[in-house]
C-alpha cells in the first residue's frame, strides 16, 4: 500500500489534524492509499531528545530524523503542517508543561557550567528555532496562489487600509556596520573541512566549530554584526520615534534565526530601557534574567527579587519617557519586546502594510509606526512597498497580480542554515575560516558581543533552483526575477551561478532577470497594480519573508498558498501555509471551544500530495482522489464555508465537515471509477441529508471552555473528542471501513 506521511506538528494546525486527519484517512484508503503519521511537534521533539530518563509509554522516537531520511529516498511523500519554532521563552515553556504532565525532564540550563548541564544544554538546542525545516527541506521551493484561492480572492476582495501621502510610517535599519555591509563570501573549490576559530588580541586561538565539511562549488559566507554600531543605531531610532511621534517597533526573526535574533532583541530590550539595566543589569543577570528573554520574562521572574518593586518602577518610567511602544494585544498591555516570538517580521511587517501601515498602540488605537529592521539585507523591500503605498495607495485585491515565488532552500541553503555557525564574540580579536591546509578564507576584526556567523549555500540546490526557476516561467509565461544584490558578496557569487547554469536550459521567449531585492520589489510592485503576475526567485530568507508579504497582501492570509518542494532526489514534500495566528487560535479554543484556523492549506497539500503519489505509484486512484478534491475544494470556497470570525458560525471543525460532503459527491459524481463512485454515493447521500444535524452537533459545542490537557502537548483523547463532537458525522466516516 502507497504511503503518505502527514505530521503531527503544534498549537491550531495539530488541533485541526484531529478533525482533518479521520476523514483523510476513511478517503484514502479507498484508493489503497495510508496515512500515516510522524510527530515533528515541539513538544515530541524535545521528548526524542531524552528517550532515557522515560517510561517505555512516554517515549517517543526522533521521528524528525526519520523523516530527513525519507526526504533523501524517492519513494518520500510528505505533508508537513506548520510546527512551532521555539525561542527559549517557548522552550522552556514547553519543558514545563512536560514535567507537570510527568515527564522526567532536566530544566533547560541557561548559563550551563558542567559537562553535564553543556550535554543537556546541546540536546535542548536541537529543538530550538527552525529545527525542522532545514531536516525536510531536501528540494527548493515552489509557492504559488491556486487558481481557485486567486479568483475567490478577486470575487470577494478583503479589507485593506486606506493608505495616506502623509504617513509617517517608514523602515529604518543600519546600512553599515551590520551582517550586509561585513559579508565576504567565498566559492570552495574542492571538497573540504573548514574550521571556525577565534584569534583573541593576545594570540590565544579558541577553535567556535571545529569541523564545516564543505563541498567543491559551495558557497561560504561569513559576516557580523556590531553591537556597538547596533547599540547607537537603536538609541538613535527610539529617539527617533519618539520626537516624531509615532510608534516604535522592532521587527525581527528570533524563530528561525535562533541564536542571532534573540542576541538582537535583547539589545533592543536593553536600548529601550537604559537607565533600568544601567541600575539593576547585574542584579538582573545575577539571577538569571536575560533581556533576550523579553520584557515579559523579566517581569515573571522580578517579583522574587529583592529589589523587584523597584524593577517594575523602573519598566514604568522607561515606557513613560520612551516613545510609544507598538502593541501585540494593548488590553493586556503585550507590548512589541515582551516576548521574542510574538512579533516575527515576515508576519508582522506585512500585516501592518495591509493595516494603513498602522500598528496597534498603548491606547488601543492605530497608529504610524517606525519599523526597526536593523539589519539591512532585506529592508529595503518593505520601505520599497510603504514608499508605494504612500505614494499610489493600498493595493486592490479584485485587481492585483501575484508574486509566487521559487525559493533556494535546499539542504539548509544561506542564512536559515546559520544556527551551529552564529557566535556572540567573547573578546576583541579576530574571527576567520581557514580550510583543511591552515589557509584563511575570510577574516573579520570583531569586538566583544559582536554576532558574528557563517552559512552555506551548496551547488547541487543552486543548480536545481535555477532550473525550477525556469520550469515555472515556462510554465506559466511570468517573468522570473532573481533577487540578487551584485553589491552583496553572497549575491554576487549566486549571480556568477546563476549565469553559468541558465545557459543548460531553454529560455528562448522567457524574461529572466536580476535585479536587487529593493529594485525587483519596485518592479513586481509595478506589474502587481496592472494585474500582472511576477515570479520572484529568491533565497531562503526572502522565501520566507515573500512568501507572506505577497500572499497577505493579496489573498489576505499566506495559509490559503500552494506550497510544493520538487524534492531533489524525486520525492515530494508538501507544506500547508504559514502558522503565525495559531496560538491565538489556540487560545480562543480553550476559552470557547471554537477554532478558527483555516485547514485550506491542508487540502490543496493534500491533492498535491495524491496527484504526486499517483505519479510515482502508478496509482490511478489517487489521481482520481486528487482531481475530485480540487473540484470540492473550488465549491468550498464558493459556497464561502471557510470558518467564521467568531462564535456562532462554523468553525475549523465545520470547514472540514463540508469539505468532505464536496468530496464525497465529486467522488460519487466522478467516471473516471465506478467502483470508487459507488463506494462514495452513500456517504455523500448521507452527509447532505444529516448536514443540519451534524452542523448543529458541531456548533452545539461552542462557547463553553475546552479542555484539551495542554497546550503543547494535548492530551489525545481530549483533543480527539473536542475536535470530533459530531457523533453523526463520526458513524458516517466509519461506513467507509
Amino acid at each position: 500500500m502507497a504511503t503518505i506521511i502527514y505530521t503531527h506538528t503544534d498549537e491550531a494546525p495539530l488541533l485541526a489534524t484531529y478533525s482533518f486527519l479521520p476523514i483523510i484517512q476513511a478517503y484514502a484508503a479507498q484508493a489503497g492509499v495510508e496515512v500515516e503519521t510522524r510527530d515533528i511537534s515541539l513538544a515530541g521533539r524535545i521528548i526524542s531528545q531524552f528517550p532515557e530518563r522515560l517510561t517505555e509509554e512516554q517515549r517517543v522516537a526522533d521521528h524528525l530524523a526519520e523523516l530527513g531520511e525519507l526526504a533523501t529516498k524517492p519513494e518520500a511523500n510528505i505533508i508537513k503542517l506548520p510546527n512551532v519554532s521555539a525561542s527559549v521563552p517557548q522552550l522552556k515553556a514547553a519543558i514545563k508543561e512536560l514535567q507537570e504532565q510527568g515527564y522526567d525532564l532536566p530544566a533547560y540550563p541557561e548559563s550551563p557550567q558542567t559537562d553535564e548541564e553543556r550535554e543537556i544544554r546541546a540536546r535542548y538546542d536541537k529543538t530550538k528555532g527552525s529545527a525542522v525545516n532545514p531536516v525536510l527541506r531536501e528540494g527548493n521551493s515552489d509557492r504559488r496562489a491556486p487558481a481557485s484561492v486567486k479568483g475567490y480572492a478577486k470575487a470577494h476582495p478583503h479589507r485593506m487600509g486606506a493608505w495616506s501621502e502623509d504617513s509617517r510610517t517608514n523602515v529604518a535599519t543600519m546600512g553599515k556596520d551590520d551582517f550586509f555591509s561585513n559579508e565576504k563570501s567565498v566559492v570552495i573549490e574542492a571538497d573540504d573541512t573548514l574550521r571556525i576559530e577565534h584569534v583573541a588580541a593576545d594570540g590565544t586561538v579558541t577553535v567556535l566549530k571545529e569541523s564545516v565539511p564543505v563541498l567543491a562549488g559551495e558557497v561560504v559566507d561569513g559576516t557580523f554584526m556590531n553591537v556597538a554600531a547596533l547599540r547607537r543605531f537603536l538609541t538613535e531610532q527610539i529617539a527617533r520615534a519618539k520626537a516624531d511621534d509615532v510608534l516604535f517597533s522592532a521587527h525581527l526573526k528570533a524563530t528561525m534565526m535562533k541564536v542571532s535574533d534573540p542576541i538582537i532583541f535583547g539589545h533592543v530590550v536593553q536600548a529601550f530601557f537604559p537607565t533600568l539595566f544601567e541600575q539593576y543589569g547585574e542584579q538582573l543577570a545575577a539571577a538569571g534574567i536575560s533581556p533576550n528573554d523579553g520584557l515579559g520574562a523579566l517581569m515573571s521572574a522580578v517579583a522574587d527579587l529583592p529589589d523587584g518593586d523597584a524593577v517594575k518602577a523602573a519598566v514604568e518610567a522607561g515606557l513613560a519617557d520612551g516613545p510609544k511602544l507598538a502593541m501585540v494585544d494593548s488590553d493586556k498591555g503585550i507590548t512589541n519586546l515582551h516576548v521574542p516570538s510574538d512579533v516575527i517580521i515576515d508576519a508582522s511587517m506585512p500585516a501592518m502594510i495591509r493595516t494603513s501601515g498602522h500598528m496597534w498602540g498603548p491606547d488601543g488605537e492605530e497608529a504610524d509606526t517606525l519599523a526597526v529592521i536593523p539589519d539591512s539585507s532585506y529592508a529595503g523591500v518593505y520601505q520599497t512597498v510603504i514608499d508605494d503605498c504612500r505614494a499610489h495607495g493600498a493595493f486592490d485585491p479584485a485587481t492585483m497580480g501575484s508574486v509566487p515565488n521559487v525559493g533556494l532552500m535546499a539542504k539548509a541553503a544561506e542564512e536559515y542554515g546559520s544556527h551551529d555557525k552564529t557566535f556572540e564574540v567573547p573578546a576583541a580579536g579576530t574571527v576567520r575560516v581557514v580550510d583543511g591546509s591552515g589557509a584563511t578564507l575570510i577574516e573579520h576584526t570583531v569586538e566583544p558581543g559582536d554576532i558574528w556567523r557563517a552559512c552555506q549555500t551548496k551547488d547541487a540546490p543552486i543548480r536545481d533552483w535555477v532550473k525550477l526557476a525556469v520550469t515555472r516561467a515556462r510554465a506559466t509565461g511570468a517573468p522570473a526575477i532573481f533577487w540578487l544584490d551584485e553589491q552583496r558578496a553572497h549575491d554576487a557569487n549566486l549571480i556568477a551561478k546563476v549565469r553559468e547554469y541558465l545557459p543548460e536550459h531553454d529560455t528562448d521567449g522567457l524574461t529572466i532577470e536580476i535585479m536587487a531585492p529593493a529594485e525587483a520589489t519596485a518592479y513586481s510592485l509595478e506589474r502587481i497594480r496592472r494585474g500582472e503576475d511576477t515570479i520572484s526567485v529568491t533565497g531562503n530568507v526572502l522565501r520566507d519573508y515573500n512568501t507572506d508579504l505577497f500572499p497577505i497582501l493579496e489573498l489576505g492570509t499566506s495559509a490559503k498558498m500552494l506550497s510544493v518542494v520538487p524534492l531533489m532526489n524525486g520525492g515530494g514534500l508538501f507544506e500547508t501555509g504559514a502558522g503565525g495566528s495559531a496560538p491565538k487560535h489556540v487560545q480562543q479554543l480553550v476559552k470557547e471551544n471554537y477554532l478558527r484556523w483555516d485547514s485550506l492549506g491542508e487540502f490543496f497539500a493534500l491533492a498535491a500530495s495524491f496527484e504526486h503519489l499517483a505519479g510515482y505509484a502508478d496509482n490511478a486512484r489517487a489521481q482520481v482522489l486528487a482531481d475530485t478534491l480540487d473540484r470540492a475544494t473550488g465549491t468550498f470556497l464558493n459556497e464561502d464555508k471557510s470558518p467564521t470570525r467568531r462564535v456562532g458560525g462554523i468553525d475549523n471543525r465545520g470547514s472540514h465537515f463540508y469539505l468532505a460532503l464536496y468530496w464525497a459527491q465529486e467522488l460519487a459524481a466522478q467516471t473516471d471509477d465506478a467502483d470508487l463512485a459507488e463506494r462514495f454515493t452513500a456517504l455523500a447521500t448521507t452527509l447532505a441529508d444529516a448536514e443540519d444535524t451534524i452542523v448543529g452537533e458541531l456548533n452545539g459545542v461552542q462557547g463553553s471552555p475546552a479542555d484539551i490537557g495542554g497546550y503543547y502537548r494535548p492530551d489525545a483523547a481530549k483533543a480527539d473528542a473536542v475536535m470530533r463532537p459530531s457523533q453523526t458525522l463520526n458513524d458516517a466516516l466509519a461506513t467507509l471501513a
